[in-house]
């Protein structure tokens, strides 16, 4: 009989006197589980994503929280085999802003970040002050091209390391009055993200209790969500409700060859001098001539591909 298996997404803000022996403890209780996945320790706290057997995940939250105390496990589909190898690594922040002098922690989390709302909280929000709230995606821009809350702002961001020289670019001034509400995957890059606004002006922010994993379970693809949800594992991409074939899935990606809807990123052919991942369906993924991200030297290197396998 097959196994079941699953995938835990979970972070804990709290200080940590000793970060590698943490992670020392971490890596060989994973290894001793046989789980697989990303685990990130720093003096603020740790934020990981492992995925294995269901009985050796339930083992893990329940050591893991003997260390910790209370903290949230996301569960979703998926295993061990959905990640390259373990990785357990000691970081001076556990989501890089680049600001680990800013944030500030205690026993009970991140000390001056943005107020909590749980999923149905933000849904009376946008009732009760209808477009004045303004949702800020706090992931990088790449991820909402797939899926994001309606009528969002997506900053013009590649890495959480240009979120602090974005905020302060004046960009988006006009937004420190208004209700913002900062959302991402898991909630973990919004608890460091609405603190850095806040301390930068930005005078009501909220952020989503669970993030848009939280958000997607409670209403699938019938309120404020549209499309699908970018993941850090081998599945890419993830949909809410029964999937894309739900009548109330919005299909945002497109692929950017043939204009087909598409939530797949793949690596542009160019592998020597572009690492950037794009939306490619299937079939243009196949053609090597239509295997680029639309880079004009990367179309070349494709061209010159098909060229010598005669395609």
């Amino acid at each position: 009989m097959q196994r079941l298996s699953k995938i835990l997404l979970y972070y804990k803000f709290l200080p940590i006197s000793d970060p590698k022996a943490v992670m020392l403890w971490q890596r060989e209780l994973c290894e001793r589980l046989g789980l697989n996945g990303r685990i990130l320790i720093s003096e603020h706290g740790i934020n990981g994503t492992v995925g294995g057997d269901i009985d050796a995940c339930k083992e893990y939250v329940k050591k893991t929280k003997e260390y910790f105390g209370a903290m949230e496990f996301k569960w979703s589909e998926g295993g061990a085999e959905d990640f390259p190898r373990l990785s357990v690594k000691v970081r001076d922040e556990i989501v890089a802003f680049g600001a680990p002098g800013e944030l500030k922690v205690d026993e009970n989390g991140v000390v001056g970040g943005g107020v909590h709302l749980k999923p149905e909280e933000v849904n009376t929000l946008v009732e009760e002050r209808g477009d004045d709230v303004v949702f800020f995606d706090g992931r990088n821009a790449m991820e909402a091209e797939i899926g994001k809350f309606k009528d969002a702002v997506v900053p013009d961001v590649t890495t959480t390391h240009d979120f602090i020289a974005e905020l302060e670019s004046g960009k988006y001034d006009w937004m420190k009055d208004k209700p913002v509400v900062s959302y991402c995957t898991g909630g973990i890059r919004c608890e460091i993200l609405s603190a850095l606004m806040k301390n930068r002006g930005f005078k009501e922010v909220y952020q989503i209790d669970g993030g848009i994993v939280r958000y997607g379970e409670k209403y699938g693809n019938d309120g404020l969500w549209e499309g699908s949800l970018y993941v850090f594992d081998k599945r890419m991409h993830t949909e809410f409700g029964i999937g894309t074939e739900d009548p109330g899935f919005v299909q945002l990606g497109h692929c950017i060859h043939c204009g087909k809807g598409n939530n797949k990123f793949v690596n542009c052919v160019n592998e020597d001098t572009c690492r950037q991942q794009v939306l490619i369906c299937d079939e243009c993924a196949a053609d090597v001539r239509t295997s680029h991200c639309g880079r004009e030297d990367c179309a070349a290197v494709a061209s010159e591909l098909a060229a010598k396998q005669g395609a």
